[in-house]
């Protein structure tokens, strides 16, 4: 039998991407294992048996639907979507944003106390880079109110700021502990993470109080709201599983009935489908939470940290230094 390729999982991916080439009667069991190329570039297997290999997406490809041949097998050809760079030069340490015009908002956040040039940075669908704001020290989540105006969590000073459009921005909630994730609830309220374990809630006017509490967090709070008002939470810990936290309209704390390695940014897409992105190594990318509660891979990365949807559907995900977009 020749061997042959069915499947390949996830279909999308970044350079470094750990991807799975489903099939059968692949040969492993010679001096060598079978050539894989992704994009005509060689691609390194790490895992292999006669129903699937596991291999590396290479770098410098291009992105976009992206062949991959496998030495000895015949029939049609299966792509993986390779996400090409989008901005680079970056230090995000949770999800970029979108605002209603397609601009996508990307930080430099620093070490703790550190002051860096420039603080957030817009990059226009074309992918051309400006400066959009500086003098935020450790800018570190994002979210954007109804009006379109953009918010950035300081989590040295505690402090969350409302940006204006000139970049100029000024403070609108302070003493916040150590403040993380954002996320705007239907009403304006503006929910905050404290790593140290406080979801507060902010009002249009900038008072806040304390909503929820969850365990702290080593790295950051990340927070998002589903349609129906929830607000879903993850917390990087130590520990081998964090949970993801459900926070009731009503600050009752539960969880979704799934654990991951080492949770980092989570968004919902147009649809209302959530998304979770996964540092845990061997299994790190970005996960869709199904309606019955299981993760399904939907892309493959290393060194994840945030990801979020433009109104039309198209994902960008970021490491700590790069964001890459889906053709």
């Amino acid at each position: 039998m020749s061997p042959r390729v069915t499947a390949v999982r996830p279909s999308r991916a970044i350079e470094g991407g750990r991807i799975v080439i489903e099939g059968a009667d692949f040969s492993v069991d010679g001096p060598r294992l079978p050539e894989v190329q992704v994009g005509g570039a060689h691609a390194r297997v790490v895992h292999a048996s006669s129903s699937s290999l596991a291999v590396i997406v290479p770098s410098g490809l291009d992105g976009g639907s992206t062949p991959i041949r496998v030495e000895g097998t015949r029939g049609e050809t299966p792509f993986v979507n390779i996400a090409g760079q989008f901005a680079t030069g970056l230090h995000q340490v949770d999800n970029p944003v979108f605002d209603r015009d397609g601009n996508l908002y990307v930080t430099f956040s620093g070490t703790r106390g550190q002051q860096v040039p420039v603080s957030i940075f817009k990059v226009r669908p074309d992918g051309a880079r400006e400066t959009f704001s500086s003098g935020i020290v450790n800018a570190t989540s994002m979210a954007i109110d109804a009006e379109g105006r953009l918010y950035v969590s300081s989590r040295f000073e505690g402090t969350v700021y409302r940006v204006a459009a000139d970049g100029s921005f000024e403070p609108f909630a302070t003493d916040l502990g150590i403040a993380c994730g954002l996320a705007f609830s239907k009403r304006g309220d503006l929910f905050v993470g404290d790593r140290s374990g406080t979801i507060f809630k902010v009002d249009p006017s900038g008072k806040a109080e304390a909503f929820a509490t969850l365990p702290s967090s080593v790295a950051a709070f990340h927070l998002a709201i589903a349609p129906d008002g929830v607000i879903w939470v993850t917390a990087p810990t130590l520990s081998t599983y964090d949970a993801i936290y459900k926070v009731a309209p009503d600050g009752t704390v539960g969880t979704v009935d799934v654990r991951f390695g080492r949770p980092q940014g989570i968004a919902f897409n147009p649809s209302g489908d959530p998304f979770v992105v996964e540092a845990l190594a061997g299994s790190s990318g970005v996960y869709r939470i199904g309606r019955d509660g299981s993760p399904e891979p939907v892309l493959a990365g290393p060194n994840l940290i945030g990801v979020a949807f433009d109104s039309a559907g198209h994902m960008v995900v970021c490491s700590n230094e790069t964001a890459y977009r889906l053709k």
